[in-house]
């Protein structure tokens, strides 16, 4: 059974930068396609980034593109979300997810989709 475990959040001023990990155990990374969600306080699980098995498919969300960039280090199994430039509008708890499905682009950003999450971390900005 694959497990999620992240770790790296925290709290940070606007402006600043943080690097969420999440380390995959009981399978291979490399096999999966891999998301990053975030939930707020009274809002809906939302989509930041997510690519493709092979990465040929890559979605940014509006909100952190150009901030915020999706890396994998495949030999540590281990996935990582480096946010830069964090705003009041980021806090959150920050979620890893795989799945194990070769999703379209249509559908890549759907929670649905993703078979293993992790248990999420939380991320606070301060003004």
């Amino acid at each position: 059974q694959v497990q999620l475990v992240e770790s790296g959040g925290g709290l940070v001023q606007a402006g600043g930068s943080l690097r969420l990990s999440c380390e995959v155990s009981g399978g291979t990374l490399s096999s999966y396609g891999t998301a990053w969600f975030r939930q707020a306080p009274g809002k809906e699980r939302e989509c930041v980034t997510a690519f493709s098995r092979q990465n040929h498919r890559q979605y940014y969300s509006n909100f952190v593109k150009g901030r915020f960039t999706l890396s994998k280090d495949n030999a540590k199994n281990t996935l990582y979300l480096q946010m830069n430039n964090l705003k009041p509008a980021d806090p959150a708890v920050y979620y890893c997810a795989v799945t194990s499905r070769n999703p379209i682009y249509g559908v890549i950003a759907t929670p649905a989709v993703y078979d293993s999450w992790g248990q999420g971390t939380q991320v606070t900005v301060s003004s």
